[in-house]
C-alpha cells in the first residue's frame, strides 16, 4: 500500500471530512478525495460512506483505520524516543582498545563517563589485535595507529610522547647511562609481538649504533603494562609512553 495514501486516509478518518483533512495536511479537498478514492481502488473495498455532513467509516474502513492508528502511534513514540536519544544517550556501547591503554589510561576515566551517561551500558574489550568495526565487533576503537578501514570516522584524542625509564634500584646497581653508546652496557627491555602499534618504542635497539647491528634486548614483552612493571622491578631500561 502507498504510504501517502494511507496518511491521507488516516487524516480523513480523524477529521471526519475531506475538507478538514485538507486543512490538517495543507492540501486541497479535491486532492484528499482523489487519494482516498485511489486507495479504495487499490484495495477494492469502500472505506467511507460519503454523506453531506461528512464521512463515516465502513467496516473495512474501521479495520484499516485501527491498523493505521496503531502504526501512527508507534511512529510518534519512535519519534519521541529518537528525539530523547539526542539529549540522553542510552543503550549498549562496545569500546575496544589495547590492553595497556585500556588498563593504564582508559579504565581510570570510566567512572566519570558512567556518571555522565548512566543509561549507557559499557562493554570494554581489551585486545592488542584490531577488531573489525564494520562487522560490529565493536562500536568505538581507541588505537595508536591509523585504521586500515577508510570509511571509519576518526578523531585525534591525544599525542603520545616517549621517554627512557629505569628504576632507582637499577640505576644504583648498573649506573646511569651518560650517552647513547653507554646503552651497550645495560639491559635493554623492548616491546615485542605483532602487531606493534607503538612503532617508535623500541628505538633503544638502534639508538647510537650508527647503522651497526642492533642491540639484543634482554627481555621482550608484548604488553606495555608488563613492560612498565619490568622497569619498576629493576630488570632493565625501556622506552615507555607517558
Amino acid at each position: 500500500m502507498d504510504w501517502d495514501k494511507l496518511r491521507v486516509f488516516h487524516a480523513a478518518a480523524e477529521a471526519g471530512s475531506f475538507t478538514h483533512a485538507g486543512e490538517t495536511l495543507s492540501i486541497s479537498q479535491s486532492a484528499i478525495s482523489r487519494q482516498v478514492s485511489a486507495l479504495e481502488r487499490d484495495l477494492n473495498v469502500p472505506l467511507f460512506h460519503r454523506h453531506a455532513r461528512g464521512l463515516i467509516l465502513t467496516e473495512q474502513g474501521e479495520l484499516l483505520y485501527r491498523t493505521t492508528q496503531d502504526v501512527f502511534m508507534k511512529l510518534a513514540s519512535a519519534e519521541i524516543m529518537l528525539a530523547d536519544s539526542k539529549d540522553k544517550p542510552s543503550g549498549d556501547l562496545k569500546v575496544t582498545t589495547t590492553v595497556g591503554l585500556g588498563a593504564g589510561w582508559l579504565t581510570p576515566r570510566l567512572g566519570e563517563f558512567i556518571k555522565l551517561y548512566p543509561d549507557i551500558h559499557l562493554h570494554l574489550l581489551l585486545f592488542d589485535d584490531d577488531l573489525d568495526l564494520s562487522m560490529r565487533e565493536a562500536d568505538v576503537a581507541i588505537r595508536f595507529a591509523e585504521p586500515t578501514q577508510n570509511d571509519l570516522i576518526r578523531r585525534r584524542l591525544f599525542s603520545v610522547h616517549y621517554h627512557v625509564y629505569a628504576s632507582a634500584d637499577y640505576v644504583r646497581r648498573a649506573g646511569h647511562p651518560k650517552s647513547l653508546e653507554d646503552l651497550d652496557n645495560h639491559r635493554i627491555l623492548t616491546y615485542g609481538g605483532v602487531p606493534n602499534p607503538l612503532r617508535q618504542i623500541n628505538f633503544l635497539e638502534t639508538a647510537g649504533r650508527n647503522g651497526s647491528v642492533e642491540r639484543q634486548p634482554a627481555l621482550r614483552i608484548n604488553s606495555i603494562y608488563a613492560l612498565k612493571q619490568a622497569v619498576q622491578l629493576g630488570i632493565g631500561v625501556a622506552v615507555l609512553p607517558d
